[in-house]
Parts: structure tokens; sequence; C-alpha cells
């Protein structure tokens, strides 16, 4: 059940949730308006490019991808990298840098790193990432407009190298946030992590939206339902579909050594969103604001690994021993 805003806020502060996490004043942020697009940016050719980049057109399968040993070593690479990727791009995030120059730290660090974007030429995509800010729930361009004090922004980072995409994305926060903001941004941190932590093999696929819908809801956040994870591989979005919300029609099993993102989108008002004239950019239609995170993960033989994490350890996103309740 959905979390009131006359109730008491699930935070345990004894006040109203209007005037804790769910204070509407502490929440809204001005409309984010577009800026203009730089041209996209050069990889170099020595790096290997995705077929629909090369091509024009995704040929690689769509079907669910089980890895062998090989297969899955390549993955969990190019996982590194993208875990590598966002953990740099996350600290330019401040005050007056634009999310342009986001693109450029995220783009420069792939190709250090023998990676191509994944989403640069993705189906007429621009940019190296996506960077939705404030009231945008997904896949922002990057563009002039500068960070201000209190913006949150999602960076999304897709590395593909040796053949794989690796998947990952996490929340920043310009300056100090308030505590409204901050319960946004940790309950979807949670509520990835509790869907992660509810994958099990041969099991519904459904136990991923069981564990992240209640517990946004139990908070007073909603769940978009038209955006979802994917399988993931040596295709960018591949089979299946993972839905963050409860779907009584999903049937589908996972099964061991398979990969796939987790990736809820909570909001925080009117769950309706439209997409701007750039073709991209979706925006909630209250203008409130809403996060994300995401992880690509392997379905184990008796659980799940986080594979986008780097060879250090380090991931922006969050791990599992964070959960004190899985």
């Amino acid at each position: 059940m959905k979390l009131k805003s006359n109730d008491p806020c699930w935070c345990g502060s004894g006040r109203k949730h209007k005037r804790c996490h769910g204070d509407r004043q502490a929440l809204d942020r001005p409309p984010v308006e577009l800026g203009q697009v730089s041209p996209m940016r050069p990889v170099p050719e020595t790096i290997a490019r995705p077929d629909y980049v090369t091509t024009g057109r995704i040929s690689t399968p769509k079907a669910a991808h089980i890895h062998d040993a090989e297969s899955l070593a390549r993955h969990r690479h190019a996982c590194q990298v993208a875990a590598e990727v966002l953990l740099r791009t996350g600290a330019a995030v401040a005050a007056g840098v634009t999310t342009d120059e986001l693109d450029v730290v995220a783009h420069d660090t792939y190709v250090e790193l023998g990676a191509y974007p994944s989403t640069l030429g993705y189906r007429g995509y621009t940019k190296s990432i996506c960077t939705s800010v404030n009231g945008v729930i997904c896949h922002g361009i990057p563009d002039d407009r500068p960070l201000r004090e209190g913006d949150i922004v999602n960076v999304d980072v897709t590395a593909y190298v040796d053949g794989m995409h690796g998947d990952n994305s996490a929340m920043f926060v310009v300056g100090e946030p308030s505590d409204a903001v901050s319960g946004l941004i940790e309950t979807t941190r949670e509520a990835t992590l509790r869907g992660i932590a509810a994958i099990r093999p041969n099991e519904s696929i459904q136990n991923i939206a069981r564990a992240i819908e209640p517990f946004a809801a139990a908070r007073g956040y909603g769940v978009i339902r038209e955006y979802g994870g994917h399988g993931i591989g040596v295709t960018f979005h591949a089979d299946p579909h993972v839905n963050h919300c409860i779907d009584a029609h999903d049937r589908y099993v996972l099964r061991p050594g398979m990969t796939l993102t987790v990736e809820p989108m909570l909001t925080t008002g009117r769950p309706t969103f439209h997409q701007a004239d750039d073709g991209w950019t979706e925006h909630a239609n209250d203008n409130r604001p809403s996060a994300q995170f995401e992880h690509t993960v392997l379905v184990t033989d008796d659980g799940v690994e986080i594979l986008t994490i780097t060879a250090d350890g380090d991931t922006a996103v969050g791990t599992l021993d964070q959960l004190a309740v899985v």
C-alpha cells in the first residue's frame, strides 16, 4: 500500500510524510529546459564498434544471453569498464559544470580504457552517456545547461568492449541535498539492490518487481511502469524485459548464466511523463524529481552476482552487503 501524504513518514521522525520526506516544497525544482547539443565526438578507429554503428542495424541475437566461461570473462571486463567510467564521471558533477562536460569526461575515459560508448550512434543517439536532471525520468541528452546547486542528475553509462556491453547508472547530487531528496535517492538505491537480491535461478523474474514496487510504495514513491531492465551481453538490449512493477502475466523464468540489468525509476509525483522534441528526453509532466540506479547482474547457480563493479571492488551504485534486510 502506498504511503499517503498525511501518514507518519517512513523514516520514523514522527512527522507527517508531507512535512518530512514527502515535502513537496523541498522536492520541487524548475522545469529542466533543453540546451544546445554539441556534435558527436570521434572515437579512434582502433576501438571496435558495435554492429549498429558499423552497419546501421542490430545483427546480434535478441534472445537471452547464457554465458560460458569465455564469454562471461569478456562481459565481466566490459562491466568493470562501465563501472569505472561511471565513477569518474560522477566525480566531475558540480555546480556550474554542464552535462556536456560530463559527457567529455565519460567519452575520454571510455577511449582511455579501450571501450566504445554503447549509446554513441545507437538508434541515432549522439552522445556517450545519458544525463537525466531533476524531473527528467530518463534518456536526457548532455547539453550546455550548467548544473545548479540542489540539482540531482542520473548518469547512465554503457561500455562496449571485448564484444560485450556493460551497463550501469547512478544518481549524483549537486551540493547538499534536502532530506526529501536524500530519501528519494537512497530509497531508489535500496530498491535496486532489493530487486537484485531477490533474483534466484530457475525462479520467476517477477521476484524482482515484488521486491521493488511494494518497498517503494511503502515510502510514498511510484515506480515507472513503461521502462524496465533488459537482457544484455553481445546485444545492448536483449531479452528478457525486466519489469520493476508487478505484472501477473509475466511468467519468464531466469536461468543460470543469464545477464540482465535491474534499473528501477522511482518518482515523487504523478507517474505521467512526455517525450521532448529531441525524441529521447522523458520529462515528468509535473516536473517532480525522479531517481534511478542500475547494475548489470549475472544469474548464478545459487543466486546473483553484480558485474558492474570495478576490479578494485568500487561502484557508484552499491553492493548487496549494504542491504540490512534482503
